[in-house]
């Protein structure tokens, strides 16, 4: 399970719709093992591209720096998918770095956006339940955006 607080969750949404009308990109601090992000990390996307996302090496460098200076590790990344599902592609599949990080993923195709996340280890891709400030998100809401 992935835990967000709101304002995170905000904060990759927003990101990622200013990425359009390429695929945005970031990543996640916090705890690997609880699975509960405090801190987003919004990169440039390096690709520069609307099919696939490079985070560049000095702006990793300099999130794992600031989550270690915090006591946290680098959990996970995120990007957005601007004309498909949130589903792991192959290509994300191939460049999955780490089996113990958690892979998020938001659509943009939709008029809502649709944030979801998945572990992905050996090639296998298993979808995790995220959580919102202690509350499970229906598919495609934002937290306050009344629904």
């Amino acid at each position: 399970m992935l835990q967000l607080p709101a304002q995170v969750y905000t904060q990759i949404i927003g990101h990622c719709l200013s990425g359009l009308p390429d695929e945005a990109c970031g990543l996640l601090g916090g705890d690997p093992e609880s699975g509960v992000a405090v801190k987003c990390y919004p990169t440039h996307n390096e690709a520069a591209s609307a099919k696939l996302y490079t985070v560049p090496g000095k702006e990793f460098l300099h999130a794992d720096r600031d989550a270690e200076a915090h006591g946290m590790a680098i959990m996970g990344v995120f990007h957005s998918h601007t004309h498909t599902d949130a589903y792991p592609s192959p290509t994300d599949v191939a460049q999955a770095p780490d089996p113990g990080w958690h892979y998020v993923l938001v659509s943009l195709r939709d008029v809502l956006p649709m944030l979801r996340s998945y572990r992905i280890v050996g090639g296998r891709i298993d979808e995790e339940p995220v959580v919102v400030d202690g509350e499970p998100e229906p598919e495609g809401s934002v937290p306050g955006g009344g629904q």
